[in-house]
């Protein structure tokens, strides 16, 4: 007869798909495998999730000819009834388990779905895109904490975590139809390669005003100098990219100018950490992580946020001061978003930490170059332009949902 053998036929095995179902309890594991490992059943794959107490384990096994399945059937079947669980067998042919073992070399990608609450219809649009594009969810896992039902508290967080299998052909497409989700059920949707730099991540750099602060101060400045009006709106044509920053900034610090010196620690003192920032930095800290900021904004600030936070790095820009009054200048070179891109490299050359390796946030256009060049960059709470413009964004949580992108659960809070 033509044709290639099979090699699975040569040796006659018979492949196996057991699943359990049924109320957790310690041993449960054990016992079965104890009766597996007494027919020397080799294992090909396993996999076990427990929710709310409620177990599915699933093992797909190989079983030599000789042995037959049937002793080994018999022996969980009886196991199964003692432990007052659900055991089911399926038999997978070597066609199927071939095409398996081919597919372990397609690509990998994790999606995080955030929100206050997780809802079915978060779940239901974001899996009918997934399946959509031919992607395959392998897992789906919660990162968040367990979630009491009076969940009115105004900081609660929720976060699953999908894991996706499969070949993309048009990504723009896939970002573009998540994005549309994030619009319409205030979720935020994040989607990366799942890949050896995803888990060794080493430096995070942050923009400061409107990110790791909730004001930006050269707003706050002007309220003190009187020109509030007129340098808030410079600002905002500033962060949605109508107008080049450099020139604005000198615009805007141009009105500052007769302004006393004390007014500077008057403003710092008023200052808002960004909902999460203080957990995030914490654990940063504690895990090893370098932190930067990089700022289009005052060093007098991001010094006094660098002492309460514990930050490695402070780039930003320094206003001349002449007689204990501001002058209307900055000194030095303007920290744009050209420069935030080159200071993000800078500190990673000297950290000997690769590109790849780093994570970029801000709101503002002028960290889109900054973001771009990162390993993983995050519009926080962005300008429409920044959003579509960026990988990733996070608008319906706090800063520390960016642990979550890195793969942090909650319980790893340190």
């Amino acid at each position: 007869m033509s044709g290639t053998t099979n090699p699975y036929h040569a040796i006659m095995r018979e492949l196996l798909l057991i699943n359990i179902t049924g109320p957790d309890k310690p041993g449960l594991t054990s016992k079965i495998t104890a009766i597996l490992a007494g027919y020397k059943v080799p294992v090909l794959d396993i996999g076990q999730a427990v929710i709310h107490n409620h177990l599915s384990l699933g093992m797909l096994v190989e079983i030599q000819h000789e042995s037959s399945s049937s002793p080994v059937v018999k022996d969980l079947l009886f196991c199964a009834h003692t432990l007052g669980i659900q055991i089911t067998f399926t038999p997978v042919s070597y066609l199927e388990y071939d095409q398996w073992v081919q597919e372990q070399g397609k690509h990998r990608y994790l999606l995080s779905l955030l929100a206050r609450k997780i809802t079915a219809e978060q779940l239901e649009r974001v899996s009918s895109i997934i399946s959509g594009h031919n992607l395959n969810i392998d897992s789906i896992n919660r990162l968040s904490g367990r979630i009491p039902l009076d969940n009115s508290k105004a900081g609660s967080k929720a976060c699953v975590e999908f894991s996706i299998r499969g070949t993309l052909k048009n990504e723009n497409r896939f970002r573009e139809q998540m994005l549309a989700i994030t619009d319409t059920l205030g979720v935020d949707i994040a989607f990366q390669e799942d890949n050896i730099f995803r888990r060794n991540r080493r430096l995070v750099v942050f923009d400061m005003d409107s990110t790791v602060i909730t004001s930006e101060v050269i707003d706050e400045l002007a309220i003190e100098a009187g020109v509030g009006a007129e340098v808030a709106a410079i600002t905002e044509q500033a962060m949605r990219g109508e107008i080049d920053f450099s020139g604005s900034l000198q615009r805007r610090v141009s009105l500052l100018k007769g302004l006393d010196e004390h007014v500077l620690e008057k403003i710092a003192q008023r200052l808002q950490l960004t909902e999460g920032a203080e957990t995030l930095f914490h654990n940063l800290h504690n895990l090893g992580f370098k932190t930067a900021i990089i700022s289009g904004g005052f060093t007098y600030f991001g010094h006094y946020l660098q002492k309460i936070l514990n930050i490695d790095y402070v780039y930003a820009n320094t206003l001349e001061i002449d007689n204990h009054r501001l002058t209307g200048k900055v000194i030095g070179q303007i920290v744009d978003g050209k420069r935030k891109a080159e200071l993000l490299g800078i500190i990673a050359k000297k950290e000997n930490i690769r590109l790849e390796q780093t994570i970029a946030v801000g709101d503002g256009a002028n960290d889109l170059p900054m973001l771009g060049k990162a390993g993983l960059g995050i519009a926080f709470r962005a300008k429409p332009i920044v959003r579509e413009s960026a990988k990733q964004a996070i608008s319906t949580l706090g800063l520390d949902a960016i642990l979550y992108l890195m793969g942090f659960r909650d319980r790893d809070n340190l």
